[in-house]
């Protein structure tokens, strides 16, 4: 059984929200009625397009503070399940 959750929420305006949690329904729902975090606040919540499981919540947290860095791109390539993009997408602007 998962012991925490690395989640991607798509907001509404079209922004992603990447978090990490020990209880994903009972997290999303605090992101919806306005008592997750600020950006969830101010921009709202459509739906959860994305989650990944871990046995442990420092690794779900980890993960969390690895796909907030990724660019827009990289994210939706995540979501979409095409993992073979991923490394292309690491790349560096400087380097494309």
């Amino acid at each position: 059984m998962p012991i925490g959750y690395m989640y991607i929420l798509e907001c509404g305006n079209g922004t992603y929200y990447t978090g990490s949690t020990i209880d994903l329904e009972k997290r999303i729902e605090e992101h919806k009625i306005g008592q997750g975090a600020n950006h969830t606040k101010k921009h709202g919540v459509d739906k959860l397009v994305y989650y990944e499981e871990y046995p442990r919540i420092d690794l779900a947290f980890n993960r969390e503070k690895q796909v907030q860095k990724w660019r827009r791109e990289k994210k939706e390539a995540l979501i979409l399940g095409k993992h073979q993009n991923l490394p292309e997408l690491a790349k560096a602007y400087r380097d494309l």
